[in-house]
């Protein structure tokens, strides 16, 4: 392999890679530089934008990631580039200034961010619906306020509703008892590969990134001049081979989230925790429980949070809570905090829309690193904005913020680096400065794809929205289909838009394991795990191809993924919906049809039924399938996994849907399906049929 040595960027007016290098190439400049300027611990938003901040003000900059880019908070978060309507709130009623001056902070960053990454990012129509009549006018002062905050940063002006109107806007409303409803404008965006962006655009513009880099420990010396000893960089593992060497800078910047203390206390041991982390759940449903162009505010939900209800990637978000939890790698959403969401959600809708809980595809929960000033008089009083913390040792951390206001607080920080170690460099340059695939994007840019590739205009409206104008490069790798149309782009899973194409490109993104490729490049993981579950072996496969993995490599990576889907996407709480132990509440006269369904399958009476028995009853209604897609089906149901699905078995998965616990189950839908057709096949008799022979 040819690797090319990076080096930092001496001035910002175009970047000094057309693409970014190679990991190895990043790992080499790590190694053989010197000292770097800058040293970022830390691969989230913040760490991501400060890497960006300090290269494009020609400081020679370093960023190490123990796990991916946005593996962490930054990409489970509720999607949203906004200032904050119930600070703005806040900050009135209780004539905070602090609040004020965030909410005014934000509103600027959100007009930046929507203009660096156009295709990553857009303005959202977002609904207040309002079921008394006095708080319409409370409501309309509020939202009109969060205008004129924005000043000309605004989006679009918001307005009123009248009941017809929001129930044509959103149909699905509870329209009982309501008045009005009030629209304003945020903009929403896809994390993770914003995220991803910031790093790559640092990358090409000459900082040396490199993810799965583990800071073991800080390096520290004695500054002849004063005397102090000052941390000087940081000793570094390499997570997938283990190798390990020290990294040498004039500054080092924590700006690691939820683990802030942790770095703190590897510069001092003795340093006080300021970090005071809490929970947010987010679920994932179908996209028919929203408008597409439509989001809906609850502003005050049964015990006083916020709940936001979204439109995103043509399904549903739903969130978030915030709950006291402890720091982990790997946050579980519980079953408390998602039927929590579920329950608000069902305030809002209407009656004739069942909020199931089988209809949650996906959920997750991230940590939000609140903060308490360590300078600050208060040591309990949490920080509503960011903090940033220089210890006696030079040791920088930022901590706090939120997602839209990353890169103003990447500025502070680089602000803070250059005052405190005394480096050579000039102003911010991220204002207006494009992210990667953002400079020549345009609204239009797909149609180019689907003439000039032969894609699916779907699949190209996904890649110019993921990639923006690196979108055709994607396209170029993308596979002969075989069929009329379209040409090109094989899908991974037949119904999302993404194409094995994006595995091979998401590994020129850094991409080192099938987590990465099925939540951070792709966003499968975000949307259905069941979906993400069933395009994991492909992606291994090709994966395996690029990276020469081997068939144990390969089964680690499959057995580590689906762990993840299991635990930290909400496959667990998903799957437990229907157990052995699961409760059969049905009519006796719902037993009788259940009964009579199971046993048109079981034919023999033996009390369970097989692939066997399934694959003749399909042949006698002409219905051809797939062995091994037959394995998949009735392992869904078979909870003792003993190969067959028995009638108790069935009758729970029944009782499991009609409770809406469960949604979507492939047998009940095909055992329904051939039952009736089974049943429009009665034998004509011979007098009805004009005699015969």
């Amino acid at each position: 392999m040819n690797l090319a040595y990076v080096k930092a960027a001496d001035c910002i007016s175009e970047p000094v890679n057309r693409e970014p290098p190679s990991r190895e190439a990043q790992l080499l400049t790590l190694q053989n530089t010197s000292e770097f300027d800058i040293l970022v611990i830390g691969g989230g938003a913040t760490g991501s934008g400060c890497a960006l901040d300090a290269v494009t003000r020609g400081l020679k900059t370093a960023l190490v990631e123990r796990d991916d880019f946005s593996s962490g908070t930054s990409s489970r978060s509720t999607k949203l580039i906004h200032g904050g309507v119930r600070y703005l709130q806040k900050a009135i009623m209780k004539l905070d200034i602090e609040q004020y001056r965030m909410v005014k902070e934000a509103l600027h960053e959100r007009a930046n961010l929507l203009e660096i990454a156009p295709h990553l990012s857009a303005p959202l129509p977002i609904m207040l619906p309002v079921y008394k009549w006095w708080q319409l006018p409370y409501y309309w002062v509020g939202i009109k306020l969060y205008d004129l905050v924005a000043g000309s940063n605004c989006l679009k002006s918001s307005y009123v509703l009248s009941k017809s109107r929001a129930l044509e806007h959103f149909p699905m409303l509870q329209k009982d008892k309501l008045v009005g409803a009030i629209v304003y404008y945020d903009g929403q965006h896809n994390d993770a590969r914003m995220n991803l962006a910031i790093a790559l655009t640092a990358a090409r513009y000459g900082a040396a990134t490199a993810n799965y880099m583990e800071v073991v420990s800080l390096l520290k010396k004695t500054d002849p001049q004063t005397g102090k000893v000052r941390v000087s960089g940081a000793r570094c593992k390499d997570v997938l081979t283990g190798q390990e060497f020290d990294v040498r800078a004039k500054c080092v910047i924590n700006a690691t989230g939820p683990f802030t203390d942790s770095v703190r206390k590897m510069d001092d041991k003795d340093a006080a925790a300021i970090c005071q982390p809490s929970a947010g759940v987010h679920i994932v449903m179908p996209g028919y429980y929203s408008p597409e162009s439509m989001g809906l505010l609850d502003p005050a939900t049964s015990d006083g949070r916020v709940i936001f209800f979204l439109p995103w990637q043509k399904m549903t978000i739903a969130g978030t809570t915030d709950t006291p939890t402890d720091i982990t790698h790997h946050p579980i959403p519980s079953e408390e905090d998602i039927n929590f969401i579920l329950n608000e959600v069902r305030n809002y809708l209407s009656c004739d829309v069942e909020v199931r809980r089988g209809d949650v595809l996906a959920a997750w929960s991230g940590i939000r690193p609140l903060v308490t000033d360590p300078k600050s008089a208060d040591t309990q009083s949490i920080s509503r904005n960011h903090v940033v913390d220089v210890s006696e040792s030079g040791l920088i951390t930022i901590a706090g913020g939120k997602w839209t206001t990353y890169r103003s607080m990447a500025e502070d920080t680089i602000n803070a680096a250059i005052k405190t170690h005394n480096l050579k460099a000039g102003p911010s340059r991220t204002v207006g400065l494009f992210l990667q695939g953002g400079k020549d994007w345009s609204p239009t840019l797909y149609i180019r794809l689907v003439q000039d590739y032969g894609l699916e205009s779907e699949v190209a409206q996904h890649l110019a929205a993921t990639y923006g104008d690196k979108a055709f490069e994607v396209a170029k790798m993308a596979s002969v289909t075989g069929k009329r149309w379209p040409i090109v782009g094989v899908r991974l899973v037949s119904e999302f838009p993404y194409i094995e194409a994006e595995v091979k490109y998401g590994i020129k993104e850094y991409a080192c394991t099938a987590v990465d490729m099925i939540s951070r490049r792709t966003r499968l993981a975000f949307l259905n795990v069941q979906a993400a579950e069933e395009a994991l072996p492909r992606i291994v496969e090709l994966m395996g191809r690029e990276l020469n993995w081997d068939d144990y490599k390969k089964q680690e990576q499959l057995e580590t993924a689906r762990k993840f889907l299991y635990y930290e996407m909400g496959y667990k709480s998903r799957s437990e919906q229907l157990t052995d132990r699961s409760e059969i509440s049905l009519l006796p006269s719902d037993i009788d049809r259940y009964k009579k369904r199971f046993h048109k399958f079981d034919a023999d009476q033996k009390g369970f039924i097989t692939i066997v028995d399934v694959q003749r009853v399909l042949e006698s209604i002409n219905v051809q399938m797939d062995e091994n897609t037959l394995h998949e089906i009735l392992n869904e149901v078979d909870l003792n996994k003993n190969g067959q699905v028995e009638l108790n078995e069935f009758l729970q998965l029944m009782s499991a849907i009609q409770k809406g616990r469960v949604s979507g189950s492939r047998l009940a839908i095909l055992m329904k399906t051939a039952e009736e057709n089974l049943d429009r096949r009665v034998p004509i008799p011979v007098d009805r049929s004009c005699g015969g022979l």
